[in-house]
């Protein structure tokens, strides 16, 4: 096992190099990079150079952090008057009349029929209501609940269960919503996690205008087309307006057309008035619905609603057919800029509240990074001199194998895209005692072995040969520790157990097969008699 074919030498320093090489641009600021890939001749594809960094996370180098909440009374008088649709939907299809009309409540919708027929045939349609598609974790829950009083009165009630399992649902989809939201503007390495069951921790490194940051993501982005009404009175909503400012102007309660059916959306500027707008594009069942809307309100003002606000009521003058249209309403560029990715993003599925807003300050990342760096050297030194004047020759093996060791670890987590948080930086630092422990219990079995009287060469063979168990038993036991602390911790945990887990596996490549190399070639051209220390 001391024999390594050159196949097998230039394959382990093959892997090596190209590992090392993928940390280097984690050592260079950004500007530094582009600057040197802009020099590079046109003959050499950029791909064939690493160009991927360590992101610093938002305790090394600040930025903003907001904790969402979903809006549980929103939420869940948006499900009732979903229900209350369906009810009326139901009604209209059995042709069945409501004495009454319907009546919604905090979390259930009610409808009195007097007449049995009817009511024997809306009753199966309601009650299918109650069962609609479940995922794994809501199977088993019931959502709603469908009671019937002898006077006719039906009652459709949301269960605390339904409740929870819709703010789960809604959670799932804002973090997917949010994530799309900040990677259209381009922010790096974004971090965005589940708080509970109805929290969305948000962090954003770099970033230093939190009140930014939240207009970007407490906005639902609900954008409708309804027709203004001429009467405040009726099927209409009282609608505060952007461009008549205090002012609230009937809008019809029917939809025209939503975001949903948008599949662009984008920044520009209008040709007349050269201010900011908003130019957007549906797709083929969004510009039907568009089209036939502006064909059969020739004439009338229709009002571009978000988030219940009307930003724009331009009067029809003739069909839209094409399938796109703008967006106007005293914008600034940069409020026309987060318009377009609002609604490129899409709408989030519930109201978020900013339940806590925090900035860290660059100042205190650049503290923690100098102390930082001082741990990592500090221990890196005194592993060093130990080993170097505890082993000699082969304690020196076992530096350049930290040094290696350390550098795999920068190169795994620029390919992964990792976040180094002040917890990765200690989790290196614990790394780096953690690998050469293993080079000492290499040692120290060869030393035990050539007292027993054992030859050098059998001396080193069963020193790897009878430590490599063990390597992998304490590994392992750490590698299963780091990842519960992966799948049950959250944020710096997180952090900490990845960059753990990265040094256990660079641990076991660099101890023992690049150790094991060095030591092979040693004693092929040293020749040696006896272990050197």
């Amino acid at each position: 096992m001391l024999r390594f074919s050159k196949s097998k030498i230039f394959g382990t320093l093959a892997v090596i190099l190209i590992g090392l090489s993928l940390a280097i641009p984690s050592f260079f600021s950004p500007e530094q990079r582009k600057g040197f890939m802009a020099s590079l001749p046109s003959f050499i594809p950029h791909w064939i150079i690493p160009q991927r960094a360590i992101v610093l996370g938002l305790d090394l180098q600040g930025g903003s952090q907001l904790l969402l909440e979903v809006d549980q009374n929103e939420l869940t008088g948006s499900m009732v008057k979903g229900l209350r649709d369906d009810v009326r939907r139901v009604l209209q299809q059995e042709q069945v009349r409501a004495d009454g009309g319907i009546q919604t409540q905090k979390r259930s919708v009610q409808v009195r029929i007097a007449d049995a027929a009817g009511r024997a045939k809306v009753l199966p349609k309601l009650r299918e209501l109650s069962q609609p598609i479940q995922s794994l974790a809501s199977a088993g829950t019931g959502t709603l609940e469908v009671n019937e009083q002898p006077d006719g009165l039906i009652t459709l009630t949301y269960t605390d269960p339904g409740i929870t399992d819709r703010t789960r649902r809604a959670v799932s989809q804002g973090i997917e919503v949010i994530r799309r939201r900040l990677d259209s503007t381009g922010t790096t390495e974004p971090s965005i996690q589940q708080q509970g069951v109805d929290r969305i921790l948000v962090q954003v490194p770099g970033e230093q205008n939190p009140e930014r940051l939240e207009k970007l993501l407490g906005s639902t982005a609900k954008l409708e087309f309804r027709m203004l009404s001429d009467s405040p009175s009726g099927d209409v909503d009282l609608l505060p307006s952007k461009d008549e400012k205090g002012q609230k102007v009937p809008v019809e309660r029917r939809v025209m057309a939503d975001g949903g059916d948008l599949t662009d959306a984008q920044p520009a500027f209008d040709p007349q008035t050269h201010e900011p707008m908003v130019s957007f594009k549906f797709n083929l069942r969004g510009a039907q619905r568009f089209g036939q809307a502006t064909s059969e309100n020739v004439g009338r003002r229709m009002g571009i609603v978000l988030d219940n606000e009307v930003v724009s009521a331009p009067v029809i003058r003739s069909a839209i057919t094409g399938g796109s249209g703008q967006i106007t309403g005293s914008f600034s560029v940069q409020q026309a800029n987060d318009l377009s990715v609002l609604l490129r993003a899409g709408a989030l599925p519930a109201k978020f509240t900013v339940v806590e807003r925090r900035v860290v300050g660059p100042g205190l990342g650049k503290d923690s990074i100098e102390a930082g760096k001082h741990a990592t050297l500090f221990a890196a030194i005194f592993v060093v001199i130990f080993m170097f004047a505890t082993y000699g020759t082969f304690g020196f093996f076992a530096n350049i194998a930290l040094a290696v060791h350390v550098g795999l670890i920068l190169g795994l987590m620029s390919v992964l895209e990792a976040t180094m948080t002040l917890p990765g930086i200690a989790g290196i630092v614990l790394t780096i005692g953690t690998a050469v422990d293993s080079n000492v219990l290499i040692y120290e079995r060869m030393r035990e072995e050539q007292r027993a009287g054992r030859s050098l060469v059998s001396a080193l063979q069963a020193g790897f040969d009878r430590a490599f168990a063990t390597i992998i038993d304490s590994n392992s036991t750490m590698a299963i520790a780091a990842l519960i602390l992966f799948f049950m911790g959250s944020g710096p945990v997180k952090g900490f157990a990845v960059v753990f887990i990265l040094g256990i596996l660079t641990t076991v490549i660099t101890a023992v097969t690049l150790t094991r190399m060095m030591i092979a070639l040693w004693y092929k051209y040293a020749k040696p008699k006896t272990l050197p220390f």
